[in-house]
């Protein structure tokens, strides 16, 4: 057993069987052994992909997205400009190219990166040099208006799975048999706050939750709610949490998420209505496919036009491109985008109201 291993089993042996959330924690941010900490996971060599490194049309569409909004509320200065989980910062930097020809936005924004790993900071210190953001560990309210973007971002915060017994839940949690870990499940018990729950579920039926995320999600919708602004959130999941999503992944393959602990990425799909409740009194749009988000906004055309420019292998790589963020059999159905913003607003282009 690894280290992280080591030291997750010392845990269950002192203190008992550790909630998915701990366990998740742990491989995720563990201070030394953390997946996060040390390691850049992103792109061919790492362990999986997202949509800003696919192709640069991502990252311009949710910039003129988000500036379009800013025009649309009066072009209010100065403002946040914040991402959630930056990446390697190619979702960041292509937003501010996209947006420098819109008069104001870049002048006008403050550029917040919401990260913790030390390594992704230097990356994306060294990807955004010329535009000086700042960094944070955690989102903190300001009086600025607040325009966000949350790119798998949700997916990676820690949840708790529960199993319906009867009228009750038993939660699954992580234990040791025969010195390995394993999944295992507490006795069952009523839990208020998923009372509501019984109503859509039968015996047997997993449903996630995750704290943190709606705590997030909370602290965005009342920034927005007091002093303006837009938050895109763009992840896979749906609109209401059913069934097993707790997954690992390395080297773009799937793995036993219990197997290497600190050694593959863990990620869940995304409650959006948590989200959405979290966040009131800020409104949501409607829940709308990723395909479909961009298609409104022109992406084909956009690749119309970088394509005349191309040819041979980079055509190919180009074409790929677009129909992986887009096709409902790639990112295009999978992906979904949420957009929160204050009660008078409009929805973002693209997207439209729930209510």
């Amino acid at each position: 057993m690894r280290p992280l291993g080591e030291h997750i089993a010392a845990l269950i042996r002192a203190n008992g069987p550790l909630t998915i959330a701990e366990y998740m924690s742990l491989c995720l941010q563990h201070p030394e052994h953390g997946y996060y900490v040390k390691r850049d996971p992103l792109g061919a060599a790492g362990d999986f992909i997202t949509a800003p490194e696919i192709s640069q049309m991502f990252g311009e569409f949710i910039g003129l997205c988000l500036a379009q909004s800013w025009l649309d509320a009066g072009q209010p200065s100065p403002f946040t400009l914040a991402e959630l989980g930056p990446g390697r910062g190619t979702l960041m930097a292509d937003i501010l190219r996209a947006t420098r020809g819109v008069p104001g936005f870049i002048e006008a924004a403050d550029i917040l990166l919401i990260e913790t790993s030390p390594a992704l900071r230097a990356v994306q210190a060294e990807t955004l040099a010329a535009w000086s953001p700042r960094w944070s560990d955690s989102f903190e309210p300001s009086q600025n208006p607040l325009y966000l973007v949350a790119n798998e971002f949700f997916d990676a915060l820690p949840i708790r799975q529960f199993q319906r017994t009867g009228n009750g839940w038993r939660e699954r949690v992580v234990g040791l048999h025969e010195n390995r870990l394993n999944f295992g499940l507490t006795e069952p018990a009523p839990i208020a706050a998923l009372a509501h729950r019984l109503a859509d579920t039968k015996d047997g039926d997993i449903v996630e939750t995750s704290a943190r995320a709606e705590a997030v999600a909370q602290t965005i919708g009342a920034q927005i709610t007091a002093h303006g602004g837009v938050a895109l959130i763009i992840d896979y999941g749906d609109w209401r949490s059913q069934g097993d999503t707790f997954q690992a992944i390395t080297e773009h393959e799937m793995v036993d998420p219990l197997a290497a602990p600190g050694k593959a990425d863990l990620t869940a799909h995304v409650d959006f209505e948590a989200l959405a409740t979290a966040a009131e009194p800020a409104h949501s749009s409607l829940l709308t496919p990723q395909g479909v988000f961009l298609e409104r906004l022109g992406i084909t055309q956009r690749a119309q036009m970088l394509a005349a420019n191309l040819d041979s292998d980079a055509l190919e790589t180009h074409i790929s491109a677009h129909r992986r963020l887009t096709h409902p059999e790639e990112m295009g159905s999978l992906f979904k985008v949420m957009a929160l913003f204050a009660e008078g607003a409009s929805p973002p282009p693209g997207l439209f109201n729930d209510r």
